[in-house]
C-alpha cells in the first residue's frame, strides 16, 4: 500500500523476511526488528511505532493526519493501540502458524 503512494519515490522498503537480509546491519537485533515497525530517516536517525507510520505518512505528502495524531491524548491512544497490534499483528493478520506473539520491546530501549 505505501510503495503505491510514494509515488516520487522518496522512501525505501526493507523485507526484514527476506533471505538476503542481514539484521546486524541495521545496528539491530532481529527481535527488536519483529517487535515493531522501524523506520530510518535521511538524517539517520531511527524511528519506532507509530512516529514510522507518521514519517511515511509525512514522505509520501499527507499531511493533516499526522498533525492529528500528535495532539495530545490522541498521540497516547495510538501508541497504546499500535503497542498492542504489533504484539499480536502475525495472528491478527492471519500470518500465525504456530506461537504468534511477537514479544514486547523491552524497557529502556
Amino acid at each position: 500500500m505505501w510503495k503505491r503512494y510514494d509515488r516520487n519515490g522518496r522512501v525505501l522498503f526493507t523485507d526484514i523476511a527476506a533471505p538476503e537480509f542481514q539484521a546486524e546491519k541495521t545496528g539491530l537485533t532481529m527481535d527488536q526488528l519483529m517487535a515493531e515497525l522501524h523506520g530510518r530517516l535521511r538524517t539517520g536517525q531511527v524511528t519506532t511505532g507509530v512516529e514510522t507510520f507518521r514519517q511515511l505518512l509525512l514522505a509520501v505528502g499527507i499531511r493533516w493526519p499526522v498533525k492529528l495524531s500528535r495532539l495530545p491524548g490522541i498521540r497516547q491512544v495510538l501508541d497504546l493501540g499500535y503497542g498492542l497490534f504489533a504484539r499480536n499483528r502475525l495472528r491478527l493478520t492471519g500470518r500465525c502458524h504456530d506461537n504468534c506473539q511477537v514479544r514486547p520491546r523491552p524497557t529502556g530501549e
